[in-house]
């Protein structure tokens, strides 16, 4: 069963998030973090596959504070959309919105892992290191793709984090990962061969089916692991 759901940020702000609840009692909670699209079909997906799985799953809609309801596809005028907006985005502000999302899912009871995909990969990565500022203690974190963390990767994580990259991802350097494995070499980084930036999202041209279903399925593992 999913719905829309009314979030709070600290500052006041309110924004959606959509909620996919499993059937019988949830054996934990998962925040979804969007890409630069929106909490679109795709990131729905996500959700709705997890609450299958017995979890809870809520996902902020982040362009809530620029743009209500937005839902963006992946054609060439919703590109040019979502890289305006995403020049506007401040991860320290997205935190917070993040941050009501798991609020909201500490109503399961249980414990509480994140992931995130492209720039919410690297705001799963951020809610790892700062969560705790925030009132957020993840039981674990997942990041898809997270561009940017090269520039965070000093940050200390208070949680185990996973990190999924493409071997051929033209959007995050091999320097941005081994920065991350050079100051983190207890986090779990897996890369996948013949897999670009994306590959995990079955909208997108670059999904690559057979790596993104080894991915998903060592998240899966990770968040029973580490929540179930």
């Amino acid at each position: 069963m999913s719905e829309w759901v009314k979030l709070t940020a600290s500052d006041g702000h309110e924004l959606e998030g959509y909620v996919a609840k499993p059937e019988g009692e949830a054996i934990g909670a998962v925040v979804v973090i969007q890409e630069i699209f929106g909490v679109n079909p795709s990131i729905q997906g996500v959700a709705d596959a997890y609450a299958k799985e017995g979890f809870l799953a809520v996902a902020p809609t982040l362009f809530d504070r620029f743009e209500r309801g937005l839902q963006l596809g992946y054609g060439e005028a919703d590109m040019k959309k979502a890289f305006a907006l995403y020049g506007e985005l401040k991860p320290d502000t997205q935190l917070l919105d993040v941050a009501a999302a798991f609020e909201w899912a500490k109503s399961a009871g249980k414990g509480i892992g994140v992931v995130g995909f492209c720039y919410g990969g690297l705001l799963a990565w951020l809610s790892a290191t700062r969560g705790e500022d925030l009132k957020m203690q993840p039981a674990c974190t997942i990041g898809y793709y997270a561009g940017g963390i090269g520039k965070v990767a000093a940050e200390e994580p208070v949680c185990p984090v996973m990190l999924h990259f493409g071997a051929n991802d033209d959007h995050i350097g091999k320097d941005q990962i081994d920065a991350v494995r050079e100051a983190h070499p207890e986090v779990e980084i897996y890369l996948y061969e013949g897999a670009g930036h994306a590959f995990a999202n079955p909208a997108r041209p670059s999904f690559v089916a057979d790596q993104a279903k080894i991915a998903d399925a060592r998240s899966l593992e990770f968040l029973k692991n580490n929540i179930a």
